[in-house]
């Protein structure tokens, strides 16, 4: 499976925030994800972010949405020679259990390398992992930390096909972040 991370903290960029209006705090009952509009169109996403905002996860959800994707590169996507046809996407905001504060780029960025090192040994084709570190308001005090957006995407040669692969590489990007520990965890591993 593909995969690339980057950092957006600066100037305009956009913000994780994890006090919006429609917030649901999976963390209190994962299973509520399910019932999400976003899972209605994408059951897998609702599966991930189950595991995601589980008790064992290193990290919780805020945001998520899906769409249709209207242009992309299917060498990007490792996709074989004219099965790209149609496409979709979604993402998810990710942010660190309670207990850790993201605070330093060089802990995130090592957390994001190792998570793309995973992801690619991963033996899935037609999709992409893509990891943004950004701003993120967690609580009402203001403070902001950083979290992580994850963009997934994946083509087929039609709607189903391309929701299939989507649906896999979410189940991937959730094994492999039950895998990972925590940003604190990985940075220490590195030095």
């Amino acid at each position: 499976m593909e995969s690339d991370w980057e950092i957006e903290i600066g100037g305009a960029a956009p913000v994780i925030d994890a006090s919006w209006a429609g917030f649901e705090d999976l963390r209190l009952f994962p299973q509520r994800a399910n019932a999400l509009p976003e899972t209605q169109q994408l059951p897998g996403l609702g599966e991930a972010l189950v595991r995601l905002n589980a008790d064992a996860s290193p990290v919780w959800t805020s945001k998520c949405d899906v769409w249709q994707l209207e242009e992309w590169d299917a060498d990007e996507l490792g996709a074989p020679f004219g099965s790209a046809l149609d496409g979709v996407a979604c993402y998810i905001d990710l942010l660190p259990r309670q207990d850790e504060h993201w605070d330093d780029v060089a802990r995130v960025a090592a957390w994001c390398k190792a998570l793309c090192a995973a992801i690619r040994g991963v033996s899935l084709r037609s999709c992409r992992l893509d990891l943004v570190i950004r701003r993120a308001l967690i609580s009402k005090d203001g403070q902001n930390r950083l979290g992580v957006t994850a963009y997934l995407s994946a083509c087929g040669p039609d709607r189903d096909s391309a929701s299939e692969a989507l649906q896999a590489a979410l189940g991937a990007f959730a094994s492999s972040i039950a895998a990972r520990p925590s940003a604190a965890n990985e940075a220490s591993k590195l030095q």
